[in-house]
Order: structure tokens, then C-alpha cells, then sequence
């Protein structure tokens, strides 16, 4: 396949399933029927093969299915078990390979400057490859949950300026009455108009996250009606974006206008049908203000970095995906006996059962 370059081609594309053997196929046979049908198309394998490129202090290759071609890493290791792997980009793949380890891949997703790995097995079945710098220049890091300390990279701790920014430049709704100030942070605040939220920031002339402000009574009074729904569905319109509270949660069980536990259930109800739409108590108005500053500071960091490693990705190597493994004889059995066919639990699949496998299924 053509690499395109774009952040399209750059984004992970899930192509289909390609499963893999190891021990008794049964067991991987009773796998696959319990996975639920909404799960069953999945990225191409996971792929560790040996280095061809003799004396490299880097002897595996590892391909990860991401992108229209996957991405090929250079590694020292085939799993980082007791530390963080150092990995280096290549555009060699060996035309055979020699595989040293090979799993089905659950999900393969990029999320800011890591891509998280899922892979189908009991052990070793998560990971990480983080897209960073180092002393000014680019390097990866492939690590898990034990082997890293800190899985967030080029993004410094802040202490007084969120995110690092010198100077955030935060779009108010023109329609916010008593708006947040932002005195004691470094932000410019600009009048507009917002088609969601009451605080946004920007980048490349496009709203990149919001902020919804509620005082506790505004909050119930939404929660109420059904304009819960249209300011919610506008707000997941967004790429990011919060609804912020200025007081706390237990104030809800304390109302004495409104049933507390309708309000509670409708926020729950809220958060189910709107996941990506977080409802934040912060206690007080100063800290939710503070709150939402340093959420909109890392909104856009977050963007900015994307927009890196969207670059970085598209100059890294790629390789075509692994051819699919044979059928196993307990896969064609349970086939043939869901078709109809009669055949025998044990011992060898008669040829003509393999012969109607394989007209049943030609991308075997």
C-alpha cells in the first residue's frame, strides 16, 4: 500500500481480524466464540521478528498495526518486562520474516504522544509506545504499567502557568453573565460568541476544547428540563470539553425544592449517555475557575502535540500486514458442523471438508 503521509493515513485504520495459533486450537477456537460480535473486527496481528541487519545492538523488529501500512520499530527486547525499551524507527522489513512472537490484537490506538497496545492474551497484554524527546532529540519508548513511572511525556508538571503556557488566550461566551475573571492567571480573555460552552480555546481558527460553567442552582435547573440533553449533545460536539461546578456534590442531597435523588440519577443518567462530557465538582467558584483554566491549558497543549506526533508517525517505516495463519482442524469442525456437514471429533478433517472450508472462506 501507498503511504499517504496525512494524518488520515497516520490515524489508526482497524483492518480485519487476523487471528493467531499457539497451544490447542480449541482453546482458541472457544475464545473466538465467546468474544461478543461487536468486537470481531480487530487490527492485524501484533508481529516481533528477528533483525536482519547483522551486529545491530537493536535485534528485534516489532510492527505495530497502525496506520494503512503498520509502524516498524527497531527494539532491544520483545517485551518490556523490567524496564523501558528503547526503540529506533527503520523502514527495513524482512521480505521473511522470522518470528519470534505473534499476537491478535484487541486495540491498537493512538491517544496524544502514546499508543496504547491490546493485545488478546492472559499475560503481557498491555503496553505502551510513547512518542517523546530527550536532551533535544526525538526518541520512543516502548514501556507497561510495572516499567514506567510516568506515562506522560513532553508535558512539564505545572506550578503557577498550566501546561506551560505563557499566556492562554480563552474565548468567552458573550452570553456569560458574571464570567470568571481569570485575575491571578496569565489569560487573555476575548468576548464571543460560542455555539457551545461558555469557555473555549482555539487553534488554527477552531474551537479545541470548552468549558461549561454551572452555579448549583443553574445546574439543577438544566438537569430538570430537557435542556440537559441539547447542551450536552453540543458540548460532545467538541473535541474536548467539560461541564464545571462551582460547589460540591454533596450539596445535591441537601436540596430541599427538588427531590435530591432525581437530580442524582439524572446526573448519573448524564454521564452514561455522554461519557466523554465529564461533570466536575470543584467545590468552590475560585476552583472551578482554576480548575477549567488549567483543563483548557492542557486541551491545547494536548493539541499541539498531536499535531507533532501526527508528523513524527507519518515519517516512520511501515511494513504489509502478516499473511492469515491456516485454519485449525477444531475451527473447521465447528464450521462444518454449524453448515450442516457431518464430520468426525477427532482425528484427521476429511479433504473434502478442508475443500469446502476453503470455498466457504477465500480469504483463508
Amino acid at each position: 500500500m501507498a503511504r499517504t503521509g496525512s494524518a488520515t493515513a497516520a490515524g489508526a485504520r482497524f483492518g480485519k481480524h487476523v487471528s493467531w495459533i499457539s497451544g490447542d486450537g480449541s482453546q482458541i477456537a472457544a475464545r473466538r466464540r465467546s468474544r461478543p460480535a461487536s468486537l470481531t473486527a480487530m487490527p492485524d496481528d501484533f508481529l516481533v521478528v528477528k533483525n536482519p541487519e547483522p551486529g545491530s545492538t537493536l535485534p528485534y523488529l516489532v510492527r505495530l498495526p497502525l496506520g494503512e501500512e503498520g509502524v516498524v520499530l527497531k527494539t532491544r527486547e520483545v517485551w518490556p518486562r523490567t524496564a523501558k525499551v528503547y526503540c529506533h524507527r527503520t523502514d527495513a522489513w524482512p521480505a521473511d520474516p522470522e518470528v519470534v512472537d505473534r499476537a491478535a490484537t484487541v486495540a491498537c490506538v493512538r491517544r496524544g504522544a502514546a499508543i496504547d497496545l491490546v493485545l488478546e492474551r492472559g499475560r503481557e497484554n498491555r503496553s505502551q509506545f510513547i512518542l517523546t524527546s530527550a536532551k533535544g532529540r526525538e526518541v520512543i519508548f516502548w514501556q507497561t504499567a510495572r516499567t514506567s513511572r510516568k506515562a506522560r511525556p513532553d508535558v512539564r508538571t505545572p506550578s503557577a502557568r498550566a501546561a506551560g503556557t505563557a499566556r492562554l488566550e480563552i474565548v468567552m461566551d458573550v452570553h456569560e453573565r458574571y464570567g470568571w475573571t481569570f485575575a491571578k492567571e496569565d489569560v487573555q480573555v476575548t468576548k464571543r460568541p460560542l455555539a457551545a460552552g461558555d469557555y473555549a480555546v482555539e487553534a488554527d481558527g477552531s474551537v479545541v476544547a470548552v468549558v461549561e460553567r454551572k452555579s448549583l442552582d443553574d445546574l439543577v435547573s438544566t438537569l430538570t428540563s430537557d435542556r440537559v440533553w441539547t447542551m450536552l449533545a453540543g458540548l460532545a460536539a467538541v473535541p474536548r470539553a467539560a461541564v464545571v461546578v462551582e460547589e460540591r456534590y454533596s450539596r445535591i442531597f441537601g436540596l430541599t425544592h427538588v427531590r435530591p435523588a432525581a437530580v442524582a440519577d439524572r446526573l448519573g443518567e448524564c454521564q452514561a449517555r455522554f461519557p466523554a462530557v465529564p461533570i466536575v465538582f470543584a467545590e468552590t467558584r475560585p476552583l472551578a475557575q482554576q480548575w477549567a483554566y488549567r483543563f483548557l491549558a492542557a486541551c491545547l497543549a494536548e493539541r499541539r502535540q498531536e499535531a507533532e506526533v501526527e508528523r513524527r508517525l507519518g515519517q516512520l517505516g511501515g511494513a504489509p500486514p502478516p499473511e492469515p495463519l491456516p485454519a485449525t482442524a477444531a475451527e473447521v469442525r465447528s464450521w462444518a458442523r454449524a453448515a450442516g456437514i457431518e464430520v468426525s471429533a477427532k482425528g484427521r478433517v476429511p479433504a473434502q471438508v478442508l475443500a469446502a472450508y476453503a470455498r466457504a472462506h477465500p480469504e483463508r
